[in-house]
């Protein structure tokens, strides 16, 4: 059952070429053909999850074998089920919504062919068994979701995805010097937790890894937003909204953190690392990550812009986690990002239906909308409670289990880290609040005429909203399960 594991990556990466290709007139024709593709590529994902979370070693899957060393393989881990879990519960999710929201757009078949091929290559890095594979994915998705922050083609699109190449390809060529030194001081680069390192060969050899494995997790880190390497994320709000919910919460910045926990505990690893020089420069990155990005979000009146540097700050609340180099960091990291994922891709959509149905896009503007837009306002009211870690709320959870690994480190710096997150949670109260108290607590006089003529998206928008707020509160409810499978995946049990 090796090969169920690669269908989920190439059926929806064929599908996207054929909706390319026949370029289809009829919107329901295309609706169902897209609904299709989609749910059956989240099943056959779940599918290729249940067979490998099964009893004895996970099989892998050989897709093009080039020597010895180096193929395109594919093996599902725990870690692997983690993201290719989110991936494929939100992707169809986000999916329904979009159909209505670009109804509106234009090109829809050009969109929708991308948008299915990029489910495809985003498992491929959930699923892949190596290094290279993984580098081959990430390459991949880039080209793949390009097209998609550029829809539009207008100015302001043509310089976001310059941007975006120009930072995404740097950040890889940064991370393929780390692979190469991987190479060079391993047999092997398939993921072993604990790390590929022959301590014998790198003897000798440890600055100059140090060194190098600093510029891999920057290279990576790029689709992370790490500091300084963000300004791509806010510039791409340009995009469509479905866009800017995938790139956010479930696509792009999450496969960045997602090859940074690879590099950490499945490359260099961490006990390698833990205490040296490297592990100092990183973790100083993402703690000055966190506070910069919630600083900026609270000073930026456009929403999208806003919670995009909102999310600029909370990947490096994974990034702090796993610079830990503890197993509970780990854990820490994924439960955060499963909690984000969930509370992002609901308060993308929410922005989309604002801007979509009342033609506001700052914050300064949504006097009186919580009442006009109850359905949106309430679900993005309960998403960013999450947000802030409002407990018992999702985003509760995931900042006590990074907390908890920090001061399990007894490393100063991590405390340091710990008063980050408290000062970037005092800022994300600050800059959420201001948005959802002035919807639904208006301040002087409002246009009631104008606010006459909002109101809430139909049920093809709507229902996602509801779905994902649910999911969102049943995934805090159910915490002590989800963490304690999370903590199994961090000890490498799964």
């Amino acid at each position: 059952m090796a090969w169920l594991q690669a269908v989920p990556i190439l059926l929806p990466m064929l599908l996207g070429a054929g909706l390319l290709i026949w370029q289809p007139r009829d919107r329901r024709a295309r609706s169902a053909y897209i609904l299709l593709s989609v749910l059956a590529t989240a099943g056959l994902s779940f599918a290729a999850i249940a067979v490998a979370a099964a009893p004895g070693p996970a099989p892998a899957c050989t897709l093009v074998r080039f020597s010895s060393v180096f193929s395109i393989s594919l093996r599902i881990d725990g870690a692997s089920m983690v993201y290719g879990s989110i991936v494929s519960a939100l992707w169809p999710l986000i999916t329904l919504y979009s159909l209505d929201y670009m109804s509106h757009e234009g090109h829809e078949n050009r969109f929708f062919g991308f948008w299915i091929a990029s489910f495809g290559v985003v498992l491929g890095v959930a699923f892949a068994e190596d290094f290279l594979t993984l580098y081959f994915f990430y390459e991949l998705l880039t080209l793949a979701t390009l097209p998609l922050v550029m829809h539009f083609m207008d100015e302001k699109a043509r310089y976001a995805g310059r941007e975006y190449l120009v930072f995404s390809l740097s950040g890889a060529a940064f991370a393929f010097i780390g692979i190469v030194y991987l190479l060079h001081y391993s047999a092997t680069l398939d993921f072993t937790y604990g790390g590929v390192l022959d301590l014998a060969l790198a003897a000798g050899h440890e600055p100059a890894l140090q060194a190098v494995f600093v510029l891999a997790f920057f290279g990576f880190g790029v689709k992370a937003a790490i500091f300084p390497f963000y300004k791509w994320l806010p510039d791409a709000s340009v995009a469509p909204t479905p866009v800017s919910a995938l790139l956010h919460a479930v696509a792009v910045v999450k496969a960045g953190a997602f090859a940074v926990l690879r590099l950490i505990y499945f490359g260099f690893g961490a006990d390698f690392l833990r205490g040296t020089p490297a592990q100092s420069i990183v973790m100083t990155a993402a703690i000055v990550t966190i506070i910069y990005g919630s600083a900026r979000a609270l000073r930026t009146p456009h929403l999208k812009r806003r919670l995009a540097f909102s999310t600029v700050s909370n990947l490096s609340y994974i990034l702090f986690a796993l610079t830990v180099m503890l197993p509970a960091g780990l854990t820490g990291a994924l439960t955060h990002m499963v909690y984000h994922a969930v509370v992002k891709i609901t308060m993308f959509c929410c922005a989309g239906a604002i801007i979509q149905k009342s033609g506001r896009e700052y914050i300064y503007e949504f006097e009186g909308l919580g009442r006009r837009m109850p359905v949106v306002f309430g679900t993005f009211t309960v998403s960013a409670l999450a947000l802030i870690g409002m407990p018992p709320l999702g985003g509760f959870a995931g900042k006590w289990m990074i907390c908890s690994a920090a001061v399990l480190s007894a490393n100063p710096l991590a405390y340091v880290g710990i008063g980050a997150l408290i000062l970037s949670t005092l800022l994300t109260t600050l800059y959420m609040m201001t948005i959802f108290v002035r919807a639904w607590f208006p301040v002087g006089a409002l246009d009631t005429e104008a606010l006459s003529r909002i109101r809430d998206p139909g049920a093809a928008m709507t229902v996602p909203l509801l779905v994902l707020a649910a999911a969102g509160v049943v995934l805090a409810l159910l915490s002590d399960p989800l963490t304690a499978f999370l903590q199994a995946v961090g000890l490498n049990i799964l």
